[in-house]
């Protein structure tokens, strides 16, 4: 489902102003721009699984994003010895 209208947190004259820089952008500029946020997601939802549980290793925290991100039916059979951690 593709989202067509203005965010709730974003008034419609400021959504304009950024589809038009979008808009003005060469690809590998709203490319770069794509990638820096995946990896700000990423960042945020691995901050919330060390918030959430203080006590996992980088292994545990790095196969509870995994799960966040690729579901339980995946990770099972990607790594298939390893126990599934809570996200």
């Amino acid at each position: 489902m593709a989202f067509t209208g203005v965010p709730l947190d974003t008034t419609t004259a400021a959504d304009h102003v950024q589809l038009e820089t979008y808009r003005r952008l060469g690809g590998a500029e709203r490319v770069a721009i794509a990638f820096r946020l995946s990896a700000l997601v990423r960042g945020v939802a691995v901050a919330g699984i060390r918030q959430r549980h203080p006590a996992y290793t980088e292994a545990d925290v790095e196969m509870a994003h995994r799960r966040l991100v690729l579901g339980d039916d995946l990770v099972g059979r990607v790594w298939p010895d390893r126990e599934l951690v809570d996200p």
